[in-house]
Parts: structure tokens; C-alpha cells; sequence
């Protein structure tokens, strides 16, 4: 790139210019802007202006989290391992710090997000200085090591045992040496106050005594400073003096003529580290990630010029030599017919200064052209030739460039405000304006995967967004794939797309942040997602549905950035109640969720439509059944058992079929008694237990009958449901006094009087919990939360036994484990299983 293409942000930095780093908040105004003068600045939960806001506004930060630092007029920001981290442009800061550039967005442990903004530094007062740090000297605390004095100047001063300041001792010394880490403590001036901040060493820096911890600490005159122990200890000195010229002059020659007076005991220490390697910069690692801006060679354009240029001077040459040959001296008399052929020759002449003129008016449209940055008009013109001179290799080059300077900004812009329909429009364009220029074609489809993958993460919510299980994977995959087939002529063509439209630099590192990120969630999530998929698709198919909730939960657990789990929590809702009446053989209820069967998860979608090719009832016999239904609700009870009659000839749906039928005939049946029982004094108990016979939604025909005699006999009714809601109470503390039907008893290979017993009081609980609930939900009447949660807790412990009797197939005799599993199922209670 070209020095006046930089960005000026780079303008400022590459003259020295000194900025202030301003930190707008992005999302919070709250938070209040950050204006940045000093030439390191801290960043943690404990340091200002962080420590002022609330305790949950910085739980994300760390104490000792990031430090924002100023070198050679360029901004840079160093994480400091912090927990939660610290990302430029969602590319993730670790090991070596990132430059911050003017509009980068920066985000703080993944919590506070800021604008960077640099601006011109203005400082707080017009004052001058009259006293300034001049430097530091620490003097050694104990004379009888050895140690010499060190006087610094320039700052910042790294403490590393790599240093030879430290280093030199190692033979005499070499422990306390050791004591030192290579990236131990730095000294630096702020304001023109000394401070000394510890790195992270292992054996830490003391102040008096006191070990430093996350913070930076000033430093006054006359405190001691410990590196590593109390070996290399040394006694603080601040020199301070005036800022005047002279003084500055005088210090200098002071420094020297000391220096040649007594060297071996002071060691003045005048260049400054880098912030820089004092926060871990690896400079080819940074240089690695600069970007190629080699232009390419336009030198065969210029060579079709002379090319034309030739053809001309050709023609002038023939031209001059005929008239030479005309005006020669020894040429005879000019006669009539030497003048015709004369005048004929000129005519030719012209002729073909005409042709030649055409044949070069495109080469000179298509230069002109570019020459007045026409670039649209020069990309049309330039296709336009290649469709009679395809193989115009100077034209092919010049029709790429002006393609891409033509509609590149217009790209960059539309990406930019995120319209990405513009921005497809564009492409579209540049196609269709290149159709016969190969090599634009190829740096187009270039464009197009940059285009794609900033699309994908813009439409995702950022590059640190969830990735969504079942929707981002395969587009991760392709735009990975799509680079990986050779990265090194994607980064060819990136580069030569830069070289054409310098603006497109800072577009082309975000690409490449993007890419990153794309690529350690390819080789890390996307795997998970897919191992997770398998996961599911297993348990399904192995009728282990209550193993995909703790699969799901593992999932969230280990892999956070894993988004849309609850579509799949959602399916698996759905599918277990499904599942419920499957193997509970109710088809009613079966029937009635098959008509909002819906799931939204490739897994669920798959395993329901297997499970409809053979475990659930087919439409027929669904149609039949709704056909039934609603002429048992309508009271006509001959039509449908008409209706259910031929139902039971089926193999598998036969039996449940025939049960429904005799539940429906002991309604009818009971019904009758009831109506008998009228006026009599047993009445009210056979209408209470005829009601707790009969489902809400299914026996409508029959609520409606007895609802005017159950509301004038509602105060006994609920009396009634209570007593079943307690004796339900009874019989679950009676069962968890008796300790759970265990796995002994599961496996027993016959029926022990201890299971029956445990099984009949956990079936008659819930039967009776379920039959006052039912009582006092078809009353309306308000009831304790307590007696929901009985219902839930016995139904819990029936599907846990149910399950773990299942589990048990290849163990026990069949016939044992369906009169094991007949027992769970008791049914309702003792006055439920007895018709009145």
C-alpha cells in the first residue's frame, strides 16, 4: 500500500504522531467514555474507573485483566491471561498484544464492549512544566554482595534475569539469580510518577517489604524495591529537575563525566525496553500477519502501447520513403499516368492510416479511460475487446483492475452497513461486466467466499456468537472447505484485490479474523455438534429417551457456545409425551398428539418417521378412532362401538382397541346402575365415583349428563377429592417408608409379596391423587401447590421403575415383566376398580 493510501489512523502513528486512546461504551452509555493520556494504562476490576461501577458490571473482568500502552505513537493492548478474555474485532488477544486502530471495536472479558477512537492529544493544561522525572536510581540495600547501582534514564526498564544488568551475577550468584523470571517487573514513568508493576513472576516484587499484587505501585523516594526475595534489594532515589534546555545539557555531561569516574559501581541504563517485549511481542509473529500489498506488473500494457505506436511509425515510414522515392532527384519526368498512380498511391496510403487508426481506438478508449479514472466505462470497454482478442493478455490485466476499482467501494460499503442484497448486486454486476476476463472471474469468486462468510457470521450475531446445532455447521464446514482447498492462491487473490482498492485492506483483516475464529470452531465445535447429533440419533433409536436430556445438558456444560439446544429440549418434550401413550397403548391420547406432531430437529423429524412406519397407528385406523370418538361424545354410543368393532382385528393396535371398548361399556354400564341408584341414599357415593370414572375431554357426553347433580353436591365432592389427595399422601410416605422397589426386587424371578405390596401402593397412590385431582380440576376448585407435586412425584417414580423393568428385557421372562409392569399400572383405586 502506498503511503497515501494508509489509513490515517496508521498516517498518525507512522510519524510519531502522540494520541489519546478514547474508549466509548458500545452497548451501555452508562458505562461512560474512557479518555486514555497516560502511556500504559490498566485495565482490571480493582483499577479506575472499573472499580467504581457495580460489582455485577465487572464480574467478567479480571483483577489484573488487560493493559492498554502507547509505543512509538501506535496504540496496543496486551491481555494478561486474563479469565474471560480480551478480543479486538472478536479476534481473541492472547500471547502477544493487538494495535488498536481508530473504530475497532474493543470487549472486555466478554462483557463491556467500547469504540476506540484515537485523537490528536490535548493537553489538560497550557502551564508548562517547570519539574519533571529525570530518572531513577536503585542503589543496592546491602554494599556486601557485590550488586551494582542502577541509574535509569529512559524507561520503560524490564527486571528479567535474561538482562545482563542481572545476568552478570550468575556466577556468583546463580540462585538468587534464578529468582528472577525472565519477564519479572517493569519500571515505567506516568505523569512523571514512577511506578513498578510485578509481571506475574513466580518469586514476586516487593515495596517495603510488602509483595506487589495486581496493581502497579508508585514508587517515592527512599522506598526499598525486592525482585525475587531479598537478594537483588535495592534503595529507591527519584531524581527530579526543571524543564529547562540547559539543566537538560548539564545532566546529560554529569551523567557522562560519572560514568567515566567510578564505572564499576554504577551501570547507567539509558535505552528503554519495548512495551512492546515487555508483554510477550513475538515481532515475526506480528510481521506474519501483515499483508502482501505487492501491486501487480502493469509493464505489458505499456508494451501494447508501443505496439500500436509501431504499427504507426510503420505506416509514417512507408509514407516518408514514397515520397522520397517521388521527389528523388533522379526520378524521370513525371508523366499523366505516373501522376494517376501517384494520386492511387496516396489514397492506399490513407486507407491504411484510417485502418490503422480503428485498430487502435479501443486500445486508446480503454487507456483514456483508466487515465480519468472512468474505471466502469474502461471494465466494459475492456470486455468488449477480449470478445475479438481473447487472448489480449494486457487487457485481460487492465479489465480485472478496473472491474475491481470500478464496484470494489460500492462492495465494501454495502458489507460495512451489512446490506448484504447490495452487496450480492454488486458481485453480480462485476460478473456480468467481466464475462470474458477469466482472471477477474477467478478473483471475483474470490470475493464472492469473502462476501459468504461475512454474510454468515453477521447473519449469526458476530464471530463469537452461539453456533446454532443444526443450522451453522454445514456453513462452517463449506466456507472452511472452500479455503482449505489451497490457501495460498486464496491469499493471492486477496492481495491483488487489495492491491487494486487500497480501502479494501481493513475489510481483508477482518476476513481473516473471521476465518480464524471459523476455523477453531470447525475443528472443535462442529465435531461436538456432530458427535452430539450421533448421540441423539442412538438414544432414539435404543427407546432411551430420558438419556437425551443429560446428553443435552453435557453438551451445554463443555461446549457453552453451542446455541440452539432448546429447539432440540423442545422436541424432546414434545416426543416424550408422544412417546408416554406409545407405551402406555392409550390411543386417544396418542391420537390426539399425533395431530400436533410436529419437531423441528433433523434427529426427532427422523425417528418420528420411522416410528409412524411402524409403531404408530396408521391413518385408517387414527381416522376411525377420531370417527368413534366424536360419536361417543355425542352420547351415541351404538355408532360408535360400530364404528371400534372392526378396529380390534388389527394385530397390533387390536387389544388396546378392545380395552377402550370395555372402559366405554362400564361407563355405560355404571351409568346405568347411577340412574338406578337415584333417590337412593347411595346415590351420592356412586355419582362421585361414577365421575372420577370418566375423562374431561373423552366421557363428554356423560359430564354434561351428571354436572347439574355433581355442582349440588360440590361441598362433599371436594370433601371426597381431599380424602383421596391425603390417602394418596399416606400411601407414598407408607411406599418411601418401606424403602423404593429396588433393583433386587426388580430381578427377582417371580413376583414377591414385598414388590406386589410396594407395587399396589404406588399404583393406588397415584390413582387416587389422579382421581381427586381430577375431582377438583372438573370443580374448578382452587387446591394446594402440594398436591400437584404429589401427582408429579408418583408419576416420576412409576416412569423410573417402568424404565428400569424396560432395561431389564433381556433378563426377565416376558411374561414376568408384563405382569411386573401390569402391577405399576394397577389402575385407580379400590372404589374406582369396583363399579358402583
Amino acid at each position: 500500500m502506498a503511503q497515501a493510501e494508509a489509513p490515517m489512523a496508521d498516517k498518525r502513528a507512522a510519524a510519531g504522531h502522540v494520541c489519546d486512546v478514547v474508549l466509548s461504551p458500545i452497548s451501555d452509555p452508562t458505562l461512560g467514555v474512557i479518555r486514555i493520556r497516560e502511556t500504559l494504562f490498566a485495565i482490571g476490576r480493582g483499577e479506575p474507573p472499573f472499580a467504581t461501577l457495580p460489582g455485577d458490571r465487572v464480574a467478567q473482568l479480571s483483577r489484573r485483566h488487560a493493559r492498554i500502552f502507547i509505543e512509538h505513537g501506535e496504540a496496543w493492548i496486551a491481555d494478561l491471561g486474563s479469565k474471560n478474555g480480551t478480543s479486538v474485532n472478536g479476534a481473541e488477544v492472547r500471547e502477544h498484544p493487538a494495535r488498536l486502530r481508530d473504530g475497532d471495536a474493543l470487549c472486555l472479558g466478554g462483557a463491556l464492549a467500547y469504540r476506540v477512537t484515537l485523537e490528536a492529544h490535548k493537553p489538560v493544561s497550557s502551564k508548562p512544566r517547570v519539574v519533571r522525572m529525570a530518572g531513577v536510581t536503585l542503589a543496592p540495600e546491602r554494599t556486601d554482595l557485590g550488586l551494582q547501582e542502577l541509574d535509569l534514564t529512559s524507561f520503560p526498564f524490564l527486571i528479567s534475569k535474561a538482562d545482563e544488568r542481572f545476568a552478570r551475577y550468575r556466577k556468583t550468584h546463580p540462585h538468587q539469580v534464578n529468582y528472577v523470571s525472565r519477564r519479572h517487573a517493569h519500571i515505567f514513568i506516568n505523569n512523571d510518577t514512577a511506578y513498578v508493576e510485578d509481571l506475574g513472576s513466580t518469586n514476586g516484587t516487593f515495596v517495603n517489604g510488602m509483595r506487589l499484587e495486581e496493581s502497579a505501585q508508585v514508587l517515592h523516594d527512599g522506598d526499598v524495591v525486592a525482585f525475587g526475595g531479598n537478594h537483588f534489594a535495592y534503595r529507591v532515589h527519584l531524581k527530579r529537575e526543571q524543564a529547562d534546555a540547559t539543566l537538560t545539557r548539564l545532566r546529560a555531561t554529569r551523567g557522562a563525566n560519572d560514568d567515566a569516574a567510578d564505572p564499576d559501581k554504577t551501570t547507567f541504563v539509558a535505552a528503554a525496553h519495548s512495551f512492546l517485549d515487555i508483554f510477550c511481542v513475538d515481532p515475526a509473529a506480528r510481521q506474519a500477519d501483515e499483508i502482501n500489498r505487492d501491486t501487480p506488473d502493469h509493464a505489458p500494457v505499456e508494451t501494447a502501447g508501443h505496439g500500436g505506436r509501431h504499427r504507426h511509425a510503420v505506416g509514417a515510414a512507408f509514407v516518408g520513403e514514397w515520397i522520397k522515392t517521388l521527389s528523388s532527384a533522379d526520378a524521370p519526368l513525371i508523366t499523366r499516368r505516373r501522376l494517376f498512380y501517384a494520386f492511387f498511391g496516396l489514397l492506399v496510403l490513407a486507407a491504411i492510416a484510417v485502418g490503422l487508426y480503428r485498430a487502435n481506438g479501443s486500445e486508446r478508449e480503454i487507456h483514456d479511460a483508466m487515465s480519468a479514472g472512468r474505471y466502469d466505462e474502461a471494465a466494459t470497454l475492456s470486455d468488449r475487446y477480449l470478445a475479438h482478442h481473447a487472448d489480449a493478455g494486457p487487457f485481460i490485466s487492465i479489465g480485472t483492475e478496473a472491474v475491481f476499482k470500478a464496484h470494489l467501494p460500492e462492495w465494501l460499503s454495502a458489507v460495512a452497513r451489512s446490506d448484504f442484497a447490495v452487496a450480492r448486486a454488486v458481485i453480480d454486476r462485476m460478473r456480468a461486466q467481466s464475462a470474458r476476463n477469466r482472471d477477474a472471474g477467478a478473483l471475483i469468486h474470490e470475493l464472492e467466499w469473502a462476501d459468504d462468510l461475512e454474510r454468515f457470521v453477521v447473519g449469526r450475531g458476530g464471530a463469537e456468537a452461539p453456533i446454532r446445532l443444526y443450522e451453522d455447521e454445514a456453513r462452517i464446514d463449506d466456507l472452511v472447505k472452500r479455503w482449505d482447498d489451497d490457501p495460498a492462491a486464496h491469499q493471492r487473490a486477496l492481495d491483488r484485490i487489495a492491491s487494486y482498492a487500497p480501502a479494501f485492506t481493513d475489510r481483508y483483516a477482518d476476513v481473516l479474523s473471521h476465518l480464524r475464529k471459523l476455523q477453531s470452531d470447525h475443528s472443535v465445535y462442529v465435531p461436538a455438534m456432530q458427535r452430539l447429533d450421533s448421540a441423539i440419533v442412538s438414544a432414539l433409536a435404543a427407546d432411551d429417551v430420558g438419556a437425551v436430556e443429560a446428553l443435552l445438558d453435557d453438551a451445554a456444560e463443555k461446549y457453552p457456545r453451542i446455541g440452539g439446544l432448546d429447539r432440540v429440549r423442545d422436541d424432546l418434550h414434545r416426543f416424550e409425551a408422544l412417546d408416554s401413550a406409545l407405551h402406555a397403548k392409550k390411543l386417544g391420547a396418542l391420537v390426539e398428539q399425533l395431530k400436533t406432531a410436529r419437531f423441528a430437529t433433523p434427529p426427532f423429524e427422523a425417528h418420528f418417521g420411522q416410528m409412524q412406519q411402524s409403531l404408530l397407528p396408521s391413518a385408517p385406523i387414527r381416522i376411525a378412532y377420531k370417527t368413534a370418538m366424536a360419536a361417543w361424545r355425542d352420547g351415541d354410543t351404538k355408532h360408535a362401538t360400530a364404528v371400534l368393532s372392526p378396529l380390534t382385528a388389527d394385530p397390533t393396535w387390536g387389544p388396546v382397541v378392545a380395552a377402550d371398548m370395555a372402559h366405554k361399556k362400564t361407563i355405560v354400564d355404571a351409568y346405568a346402575a347411577l340412574q338406578a341408584a337415584r333417590g337412593t341414599p347411595a346415590y351420592p357415593d356412586r355419582l362421585l365415583a361414577f365421575y372420577g370414572l370418566l375423562d374431561p375431554n373423552d366421557d363428554v357426553y356423560y359430564v354434561h349428563a351428571v354436572q347439574h347433580d355433581v355442582d349440588a353436591m360440590r361441598d362433599p365432592a371436594l370433601a371426597r377429592a381431599h380424602d383421596l389427595i391425603e390417602r394418596a399422601q399416606a400411601q407414598w410416605l407408607k411406599y418411601r417408608d418401606n424403602g423404593a422397589i429396588d433393583g433386587t426386587q426388580r430381578l427377582e424371578s417371580s413376583i414377591s409379596p414385598s414388590f406386589r405390596s410396594q407395587a399396589r401402593l404406588l399404583s393406588d397412590a397415584r390413582a387416587s391423587a389422579h382421581q381427586g385431582m381430577r375431582i377438583l380440576t372438573q370443580l374448578k376448585a382452587q387446591y394446594p401447590a402440594d398436591y400437584a407435586q404429589l401427582g408429579d412425584a408418583l408419576d416420576a417414580e412409576i416412569e423410573l421403575q417402568r424404565r428400569s423393568l424396560d432395561a431389564l428385557r433381556m433378563v426377565l421372562a416376558p411374561s414376568l415383566l408384563k405382569e411386573k409392569l401390569a402391577l405399576l399400572e394397577g389402575g385407580d383405586d379400590d372404589e374406582a376398580r369396583t363399579s358402583p
